[in-house]
């Protein structure tokens, strides 16, 4: 008779992320590189002696910040954690650790500690807020009107010509896109900030790998203006 082997414990799976970046801004990065590329390309091309030396150490120090500025920021969100990716950091907060999630001219999460992150892959417009409050009070208006027409009867000849047309959903109040983002993280937040699998230390780790070859281009770009 054998002995059964025992088998190892299977791995708890773990949630997905959800990732969350700006279109906006991964438009405008991507435009301001290829913009950027050409000058500077150009320039190493077709220019001669110090210029060659000047688009060199520009693009040195352009193409990673613009990069980081733009494309890089990105907000990751699973059942354990937030990961922020900024421009210059990334941040590792366990939901145990959040205290808020706050929403003003910036979006932004608060640690327990009372140090606060921006995050830059979800950023304010208020323009957006301004539109979709709008929408909000044009759709509280429509249905207001609509339960006047239902109390007053039918309308014209009890045909019901007479009720609005509801073009906005009466769910509830309409967000602007951004602010619903920070709803889902909050829900997030409210749900697992005290999971057992959700606590641990805040990490922050520095970008070197943008702010080294930004430092060495910028260094190189006042060697060249101060000799010349």
């Amino acid at each position: 008779m054998t002995t059964p082997e025992h088998q190892p414990p299977t791995p708890e799976p773990v949630s997905k992320d959800r990732v969350y970046r700006s279109p906006m801004g991964i438009v405008g990065g991507a435009l301001l590189l290829a913009i950027v590329l050409w000058l500077g390309t150009d320039a190493l091309v077709r220019g001669e002696g110090r210029t060659q030396w000047l688009a060199l150490a520009g693009l040195i120090l352009l193409v990673p910040l613009v990069s980081a500025f733009t494309l890089r920021p990105a907000v990751h969100a699973n059942e354990e954690r937030l990961r922020i990716r900024n421009p210059l950091r990334v941040i590792v907060l366990p939901w145990g650790q959040v205290a808020a999630l706050r929403s003003g001219y910036s979006n932004e999460v608060v640690a327990k500690s009372g140090t606060k992150y921006q995050l830059w892959a979800i950023p304010v417009s208020l323009r957006a807020r301004k539109k979709a409050a709008r929408r909000s009070a044009r759709a509280a208006a429509e249905r207001s009107a609509a339960a006047r027409g239902e109390r007053g009867g039918r309308g014209l000849g009890g045909l019901g010509f007479g009720a609005p047309r509801m073009d906005v959903d009466a769910d509830g109040p309409v967000r602007a896109e951004t602010d619903k983002v920070m709803d889902d993280l909050r829900e997030l937040l409210e749900h697992r900030a005290e999971a057992e699998s959700a606590q641990g230390e805040v990490i922050v780790r520095w970008a070197y790998e943008v702010a080294g070859p930004a430092i060495a281009g910028a260094l190189l770009l006042v060697i060249l203006l101060a000799v010349g």
